[in-house]
């Protein structure tokens, strides 16, 4: 059984942080809360957890992985960002965006796209996420913990529709995949489907001079208003 946490979205309490990043210290997996959708994930460096999230969402090794990071200085650590992609970024950030770039040496293997050397990162506009990301001190594996219709797990690139599944259930079919909950502390029940509020996220390949659109998400529309693209 999951050990659970209740978490408050805008003040995060310090003291159930501080647990959960030491869980993640010790190679547990967590299923969180983003500004998108719910994420499985787990300390970028536990590659003994990254797999066993591998083996939840059943991804091969071929798959890369994305993760989140609390700053675009610190996203510049784990990978290669020019300028003109630096200020594509900034005016995105923080929020619903998952940038394909660059790897640097720092991205585990078993985490990055093996053959094109990329990786995916997400800046989150999520006081919970930030608050980990701080305290934790390195990224945190992001993959996204919708149900498909098929009541499974989906793939990570599979796209909506997903089942309607309430918050109760929703955590109850994950409480034997993972070690800990973060649940959204004081929060009316709702149904976890494809609406605004846990809409994947919109995915830019920016390993090129031009930004490629993977995928549109939640944010698109706001993106498509700022003619960046």
């Amino acid at each position: 059984m999951a050990k659970r946490y209740e978490v408050h979205p805008e003040s995060p309490q310090p003291r159930m942080i501080a647990s959960i990043c030491d869980d993640l210290r010790r190679g547990a997996v967590l299923l969180y809360p983003t500004d998108t959708v719910y994420a499985i994930g787990c300390d970028l460096n536990s590659k003994a957890a990254v797999e066993r999230v591998r083996q939840i969402k059943r991804l091969a090794n071929d798959k890369p992985l994305t993760f989140i990071c609390p700053s675009l200085s610190e996203a510049a650590q784990y990978c290669r960002i020019v300028d003109p992609t630096y200020r594509l970024m900034r005016r995105l950030i923080p929020g619903p965006y998952t940038f394909i770039l660059p790897a640097t040496k720092l991205v585990p293997r078993v985490v990055m796209d093996p053959k094109r050397k990329t990786t995916g990162i997400r800046i989150p506009d999520s006081k919970i996420c930030q608050a980990i990301l701080g305290t934790l001190g390195n990224p945190v594996i992001s993959t996204s913990a919708h149900f498909a219709q098929s009541g499974e797990l989906p793939d990570v690139n599979e796209l909506p529709p997903y089942e309607p599944v309430d918050e109760a259930e929703f955590f109850d079919r994950l409480d034997g995949l993972v070690d800990v909950i973060v649940m959204v502390q004081e929060r009316e029940a709702v149904i976890l489907e494809a609406d605004q509020h846990y809409q994947v996220s919109t995915i830019l390949d920016l390993t090129d001079t031009d930004p490629i659109v993977i995928r549109q998400g939640l944010g698109w529309q706001a993106l498509e208003e700022t003619g960046l693209l």
